[in-house]
């Protein structure tokens, strides 16, 4: 068996490496005139999000690595935009658009997910305990 790379293990990059194939798919049918355009922009925002997801799991930091999915998830906002406007401009049927945007909303959800473990991976459980005495000591001085 070939060795995987740990960004291969994660759910969330496979349902993006499936998007993006989704979206190169729904592009291809957009007229000539927006290839350098709307094609170009949402092509590459899409593949951003899983490279970025790769990107980060080779982080040694779980703070990086959370810095990493966070601009993956701003290259999925980027590309719900997108759709929005080729909608609005009629270049994408409605059956397309609802597929696309259900799908990146369960890869948004994946990847608050991952963001949120991978932060509180980051912080210490000592810290948390300190803080929460810091913070619980200044709201008894308070009454």
């Amino acid at each position: 068996m070939t060795h995987k790379f740990s960004f291969e293990k994660l759910d969330v990059w496979h349902l993006s490496i499936h998007f993006v194939k989704d979206i190169y798919k729904v592009t291809n049918e957009f007229p000539d005139n927006e290839k350098f355009g709307l094609v170009s922009q949402i092509n590459r925002a899409s593949v951003s999000i899983a490279s970025n997801i790769a990107e980060g799991t080779s982080r040694t930091s779980s703070k990086d690595q959370a810095h990493f999915t966070q601009l993956a998830y701003s290259s999925l906002m980027e590309v719900i935009c997108q759709l929005i406007i080729a909608k609005e401009l009629k270049i994408i049927n409605d059956e397309n658009f609802k597929l696309l945007r259900d799908n990146a909303e369960e890869i948004a959800n994946k990847l608050n997910s991952l963001r949120n473990y991978q932060l509180k991976k980051s912080t210490p459980v000592s810290q948390n305990k300190s803080t929460n005495k810091r913070l619980n000591n200044s709201i008894d001085k308070d009454d």
